[in-house]
């Protein structure tokens, strides 16, 4: 199973009224494993980022000015993720409705949401009534995320990755993102390690064992399903 956990960052929270992407971070996940292959973008929103906004993600339209243009990045982001690629985004539908927008109005096809995961309404579940933004959920899950002094999508989505697998009760000692060599690593090299897999055990009963169980089954069980 292929996963995409990802985070954006916009100049506001209205895609309908004017407000662009400005960010895209993302780290792929296969069978619940980092396989360190990323997907990282700055954008140019067109348009100014409002001063309010620049001191949640830090991103000035100075440093801004020379990035490229959605258009310019939208190919090489629909061949990351690829067709088979379920996105894990925190309030996934703020994202969705970013990416969707920008992608619509390329004429490209959006994406379903029958492809997402949401990992805000998973811990919302979990814990409700509790903080669930991702720095509650880091420090739920003792995940370090010191070096979050601003909103970033790519940071945001590794730290996601790991708030994720906790969400799920997949405590995975190894998480840390392999190394550079590995990032073109794809799911045929992913090696499940056989050894782990119990083997099953079989018990044999001697005669008088079987003649007990029967006797139990027949006096102790009304209507026992094994006698019919």
């Amino acid at each position: 199973m292929r996963e995409i956990c990802f985070d954006t960052e916009t100049t506001g929270i209205y895609p309908e009224n004017g407000d662009r992407l400005v960010e895209i971070g993302a780290v792929e996940l296969i069978n619940h494993l980092p396989t360190g292959k990323i997907f990282h973008k700055y954008i140019n929103p067109q348009r100014d980022v409002p001063e309010e906004v620049v001191k949640i993600h830090g991103l000035t339209n100075e440093f801004l000015a020379d990035k490229p243009v959605f258009a310019d990045i939208a190919q090489e982001w629909i061949d990351f993720i690829g067709e088979d690629g379920i996105f894990v985004a925190h309030n996934a539908e703020f994202d969705m409705r970013f990416i969707n927008f920008e992608l619509k109005k390329l004429g490209y096809e959006t994406y379903e949401w029958d492809r997402v995961v949401d990992t805000l309404a998973i811990a919302r579940n979990q814990f409700p009534g509790a903080r669930n933004n991702l720095d509650a959920l880091c420090k739920r899950f003792n995940i370090d995320n010191s070096a979050r002094t601003f909103h970033g999508a790519l940071l945001d989505a590794q730290l996601l990755s790991e708030v994720y697998l906790q969400l799920l009760g997949i405590d995975e000692p190894s998480i840390n993102f392999m190394s550079e060599e590995k990032n073109n690593q794809t799911n045929e090299n992913v090696v499940f390690d056989k050894s782990r897999i119990l083997k099953s055990r079989n018990f044999s009963l001697s005669a008088e064992e079987l003649e007990q169980h029967k006797n139990f089954i027949d006096t102790k069980i009304k209507d026992a399903i094994w006698n019919k």
